[in-house]
Formats: C-alpha cells, structure tokens, sequence
C-alpha cells in the first residue's frame, strides 16, 4: 500500500515490492524512504537527533539502562517518527506496544525504513503536516495534549542518591541558601526509607519528625520537597504494611500458575502491582494517603517514580529470587552511624532575596520466553532483569503484550494518587519510563547518564526527542550527570545548560562526588547566571507550556521547525531553540571557551548585550566564552515578556514586574504572548493573556482577562536593533518626557520608562 499526499501527489509511505509478514509472532512493514532521508524519533535513545538512514536499528523494548549507552533500548518506547523534505514534513506513528526492531537502511543507494514487531498488531496513524509544528500538533491530538505543571515546577531541584541523612538533606538546603544559588525544590532518593522499603521512612536515620519538620521549614519558605517512590514492593509481611495491604488485595502481577511474580529490587525480594487490576488504583491512592498524609505523614509537594520499567536486579531465569538477593547484598546495608535526632536544622524559615482501553483477545503466541524473532535487546532475553514476558495481568492480558505500557501506566495510577491528596491542584510527577502519551499525564528525567561530555552533548537531542515529537514536554537530563565523577568545567557548562531544559535538576549517584552546584565557585557563578536569565524567562516559557496543552505546539524545537527550508538545519543538535524564540547555542567541548554557532537567514539579538547578528545561513565562530556563561540569541520577530529581575523562589518571582524587550524581524515586524494563572490550579477560575504586537514603529499591548495581577506593571519597554536614537516617543498619544528615553548606541536599542499597570492595554509608538 501506499501513503501519498493530495495536494503534491508526493509518495509519504511506500511498501510496495516487500511483502507484509503478519504471523502471531512476527510482523514486518517496510517502506522506501528517499535517499539520505531526514528522519526523526523512534525513541527513546542517545543516538543523534536525525537517526543515520545508513544503518540504523532503533529497538523498542523498555529497559533499566543505566550508563544510557547509544544504539541501545533505553527506558522509554515511543514508536513515531518525524520525516522531513524540503516540500513538508509527515509523521507515522504505529500504535503498538510490543517489543520490536525498526530498521533504518540503505543499500545499494535505495533506503528504506522496515518493522520488526514480535507481537500486537498493525494500527499505523499517518500525520500530513504538512509542517513540523503542524505534525506535532496532529500526533498531540493522537496520543494526548500534554498536561500543566505547577509554576513553581520549573524551578531548580536538588537531589542525590546518597544522602545519609535528614540533617544532610537540610544541610544542602541550607548551603544553597548561604551559597545565594535559587534552590526551588529539595528532592530524597531512595535512602530515606527503611531497608528501601517503599512507603516507609528509617526511623534512625530519617525520623518522621525530622522529615516533616524539614518540609515545614521548606514551605515556609516557598520552597517545595519530592521524593522517590519505586513500584516494587518488598516481600516482608508484617514489616512492610504496603505488602501487606496489597497481599490482601491480591494486586500483584501473576506468574502463569496463579503465584505472585517475584524478583529482586533495593528491599531484596519483591513484588509489583499490576496497574491492569481493578484494586490497584484504590490501592496506590491509599498508600500514598497514608505515607504522604499531610498531617501525620511527609507532606510532599511532587513525586519522583522510579524502576518502572519495570526493572529487576535478578538474571533470568531467576529461580531463586531469595538466595540471589542475599549474594547481591540487598537491601544494602548503611554505611555510616545514624545523626542525633535532636540536631538543629540549620535551613530556617526564610530565603536570600534574589492511557487507554485495552481489549482483551485470545493469544496465538508459542513461545512469549523465547520468540521466535529475536529483536536487538540490549539486555539479552526480554525477561532479563524486568518482569517475565508470561506474566499474567488480572484482565488476561500477558507482560508480553503489555511491558513497554508498565512506566505509563504506573505514571497515570500515581497522578491519579497525588491529585486525591490535594484535590483541585495540578501535580507534579516525574517518571523514568513512558510510552506514546504519557506527557499528558507527567515528566520524564533522562535517566541515569554519565559525567561525561559526550553524555552532557547527548542530553540536548534527548530532551528535543521528547519535548519536540513525543509531546513530554517537562523534560530534562540529569545535571553534571548522575554516574562517575564531574568536573568543576563540566558541571558549570552542564548547569547553564540544565537553565534551558524544561526540568531542571542536579542529581548523582551514592558513588560519585558531591555536585551540588555550590561546591565549586565557577559552578556557582555559572548557576547563578544561568537561573537568572531562566528565571527572567519564566513567564514566557510557561507561556509555551500552556500553549502545548492547548495545542501541542512543542516548548523545545530544533532549529529546522523554525526554519524547514534550510537543508542546513537538519542535522543540527547542540543547538535549540528554548520555546520558539529563544536560540541556545552552549559550548560542547572541554576546555574550550569558543561555540561555531549556526545563525539561519534571519536576524538575532544577543539576549544579554543586544547586540544584532544579522544571520546568512552560515556558522559563525563565538570566542571568549567564559566557564559561567551560555551563548543565548533572541530570535527577530518576536516580543519578549521578561521578568525585570530573578528571585530566589518561584513564589517570589511572581511578585517581580515585567519589562517587553521588542526584537522586531527584518520587515520590522514583531508580537508575542504572556499567559498568566494562579500557577497551581487544575481548573483556573480567571486568568490573565496579554497579545504584544509591533509594526511601523508602535507597539500594542491588549490585555484580558480577570485574573487579579495585583500592583504588577510593566516597567520599561526595550526596542533592539534601531540605528538611531529615536527623536519622540508618546506613551497613549501623550509625548514622553526625554529623561523616560535612554539610548545605547553601542547595542543600537532603546529603553522606554512606561510604567503601566499590567493589566492595562496601552500603545507605544516612536518616530
């Protein structure tokens, strides 16, 4: 068959010449593709953000992937791709969640692009476009528009795997506080549990008391606390309350013979809830009202899961889960004596100023342990270290059919938990594993990286695979990495690029040297840079974030979104744009303080000094980078709603005014947006939306809206790019006095004083 589009009669999709294998365990589709194709997705995985069309082999199939090699199957599947031509761009997405092979060749000069599913069946939807943005928003239509964050969810967060204690974990907060380094959110690994049981805390090490106290301080400060919360449950009766109440439930997933399905996770032996069981909602919610109460419990403000994929530490055909975690040490012992429990916390209560329906179908399958079609399963067997492909769910569906949608469905259950516990308000949960859709319900963190450049380069392609196609916007890599050791360059170049992932943490691993980013004065210093052009953006960023709920237009694009015509943008992956006007070009390589920047035809201003680079479709060479800086661009065209100043909280920045920088295109053309909300509510009573726009030398600022912005206004006006300062500016038809005017002849803009209540509507012209 084939897929051609109507109004250019250009072939999309073509299987002609290779036949259709539809068998119980083995489906193949294969399509030509043009020669040195542009194709994009197939996640998730580290390899460039343009798969090579040569030879290619992208395997889905989810999988605990620690190091998160490239070629390899990681965490999450997301079965679509991007293609783009210079006469449009086409999306194909094959609903399917079997483990399968896609892949990418090129032989003989013919490419082609070829299934391989082990399994399910053939449900392919194609996405006409016939633009990038458009194809983004018709796959957001498919799978689900991503769901709102709470504001203060775009803050920095700290965490670690390793924190020995409640008086470490204050301590940090303390020591970004003294270090003057916004800290939004604290986050706790595992170690706050008890021999790593979930929905426990160590009462020597993390004392209830102690823990709630520590949150108490946290909000009175505006600050927000999350921790983890794996899917595996302990085997312990009588210690682990959780196993308990489940066992008596009867929610975990079944081996073939009616027997809980067993392995191996941090408590040791453990089992896991079957997200397809009727109970397992009402279930989780529970727990989670118990454990996270917030009167009697550790009042989270977000959740961290984990392990979903779902991952085991026992190798198949673990036929003795119990004797296997015994020689691996699980759960592992503490390394250190436990803190007094009546140390003074030293954080005080104050801040510097600064899924679907699944039907049930009689299975053909011979052998699910061991199909017959071996697809490219970096972990080898598919049961290996995960649960077993003959696990029975309640409803009869088996692991075989369902063990990519394990992440997904956790994610959705778990949402599901934390919004009964604070009803009415968004929730903030960041998941490891997903598949298609799974935006419209949490984030997702890149899972465990390395401290390494070539990893630090990666992430970028990472996130734009996620925010840009998958529609999982809140997306962001672990900062400085997570495995072995940073360095003090590496993690200052890695925290002004953390700034612009749209989640934006630092977390490592029990291993590895401490990175928080006040441990090395350039980190710090490039932290603080960074979080206050972030922090100044903020506005206009969740902005895009509520733009992508309402449409599925991405908040991270890679430059050929913005500019499909130029061939040259294709393969560009250190670049991005943080929105759709913000231009990030970091340094990539150590011990360098230089970035070839590719500059499309167009007009760019510096975002700091203004500065005007008029772009010829060429890359230009930027010296003199320093360790604690990030090359930024403003893309013409486009009016920017900043923030006049950074904060210390989200809660305070709200109360900061704004200012418009105007940074007009070559026809001297200009507009822009800001959406604002209470920053937390599922369902907003009032909201705000300004529309800028600007032409012929007068800008317009239309605002409506009810919701009550208080005494905010917006304090000057900037316009980039004028040659000359201007000779009268009139604010509403009455002339400005010239001391409300200030030109700068060295980055060519001009400031304007307005100081105009943000609510207002008012028109500024110049000539």
């Amino acid at each position: 068959f084939s897929i051609t589009r109507k109004s250019t009669n250009e072939v999309l999709f073509n299987t002609t010449g290779y036949p259709l294998v539809f068998e119980p365990q083995y489906l193949r589709v294969k399509t030509s593709l043009p020669t040195n194709a542009n194709i994009y997705g197939l996640g998730e995985h580290t390899n460039s953000f343009r798969l090579p069309p040569e030879n290619t082999v992208r395997t889905l199939w989810n999988r605990d992937a620690y190091g998160v090699a490239n070629g390899t199957n990681l965490y999450s599947d997301h079965p679509v791709y991007f293609e783009h031509r210079t006469t449009g761009t086409h999306g194909v997405f094959l609903l399917n969640s079997n483990g399968m092979d896609v892949k990418l060749q090129t032989v003989n000069g013919a490419t082609t692009l070829e299934y391989n599913a082990i399994g399910g069946i053939l449900d392919f939807y194609f996405l006409a476009g016939p633009g990038p943005l458009d194809v983004a928003k018709q796959y957001a239509a498919v799978v689900g528009l991503p769901a709102e964050i709470p504001y203060w969810g775009l803050g920095l967060h700290q965490c670690r795997y390793g924190y020995q204690n409640y008086y470490e974990v204050a301590q940090v907060v303390a020591n970004y506080s003294a270090a003057n380094i916004p800290l939004e959110t604290m986050w706790t690994d595992i170690d706050y549990m008890y021999e790593r049981l979930v929905f426990t805390n160590d009462p020597q090490y993390f004392p209830l008391s102690r823990m709630r106290e520590i949150v108490s301080d946290l909000h009175a400060r505006g600050q927000q606390y999350i921790v983890m919360v794996d899917p595996a449950v302990g085997v312990k009766p009588g210690i682990s309350k959780a196993y308990d109440r489940g066992q008596a439930l009867g929610v975990w997933m079944k081996n073939p013979d009616g027997s809980n399905f067993q392995g191996i996770v941090w408590p040791g032996v453990t089992v896991w809830p079957d997200w397809f069981n009727p109970k397992t909602p009402a279930y989780w919610a529970n727990e989670f009202q118990l454990f996270f109460n917030p009167q009697s419990g550790i009042d989270i403000d977000g959740v961290w899961i984990d392990m979903n994929e779902p991952a085991s530490f026992c190798t198949y055909p673990c036929a003795n889960p119990s004797a296997e975690a015994i020689s691996q040490n699980m759960p592992p012992s503490r390394t250190s004596p436990p803190p007094a429990s009546t140390l003074s916390l030293p954080i005080g209560t104050s801040v510097p100023s600064l899924a679907s329906n699944l039907l049930k179908r009689d299975s053909m399958y011979t052998n699910v342990l061991n199909p017959p079609y071996t697809i490219n399963n970096a972990a080898g067997n598919l049961s290996d270290r995960t649960a077993f492909t003959n696990v029975i769910h309640s409803n009869g569906l088996i692991e075989y059919d369902t063990h990519n949608l394990y992440g997904t469905m956790m994610s959705s259950t778990t949402r599901d938990a934390m919004a009964k516990r604070r009803p009415g308000l968004r929730t903030f949960v960041i998941t490891r594993s997903t598949f298609a859709g799974a935006g419209a319900q949490v984030g997702k963190w890149l899972g465990d990286n390395l401290s390494t450049w070539e990893h630090y380069r990666n992430s970028i392609a990472g996130m734009l695979g996620f925010a840009s196609l998958f529609q999982v916007p809140e997306v962001g890599s672990d900062v400085c990495g997570f495995g072995a050791n940073t360095t003090e360059t590496l993690c200052a170049r890695w925290a002004t690029l953390g700034a612009f992932n749209p989640f934006y943490r630092n977390h490592n691993g029990d291993t590895s040297i401490s990175q928080e980013f006040y441990r090395w004065p350039t980190v710090a210093q490039a932290a603080r840079n960074a979080i206050d052009m972030r922090y100044r953006l903020l506005d206009y960023f969740y902005t895009a974030l509520h733009q992508a709920h309402l449409d599925g237009t991405p908040v991270l694009q890679p430059l050929w979104f913005q500019y499909p015509k130029d061939a040259n943008t294709y393969g560009i992956d250190l670049q991005f744009f943080f929105g759709d006007s913000v231009l990030v070009s970091p340094v990539t390589q150590e011990n360098v303080t230089s970035v070839s920047v590719y500059f499309p035809d167009d007009v760019f201003y510096d975002f700091k000094s203004y500065a005007v680079t008029n772009g010829t479709g060429a890359a230009v060479d930027l010296s003199n980078v320093d360790y604690t800086q990030i090359p930024v661009h403003i893309r013409g065209g486009v009016v920017l709603p900043l923030r006049v100043s950074s904060a210390y909280t989200t809660k305070q920045l709200r109360k900061k005014d704004f200012e418009l920088v105007v940074a007009p295109d070559r026809s001297g053309k200009a507009s822009g947006s800001l959406y604002i909300d209470d920053g937390v509510s599922i369902t907003q009573a009032k909201t705000y939306t300004a529309q800028y726009t600007y032409s012929g030398k007068q800008l317009k600022v239309s605002t409506k809206g009810s919701f009550d912005v208080g005494g905010l206004k917006y304090r000057t006006v900037k316009l980039l790019g004028v040659q000359s300062a201007p000779s009268s500016v009139s604010l509403n038809g009455h002339t400005l006095a010239s001391s409300a005017i200030a030109y700068n002849s060295t980055s060519h803009s001009v400031a304007v004083n307005v100081t105009q209540p943000l609510s207002s509507s008012f028109t500024l012209k110049w000539t």
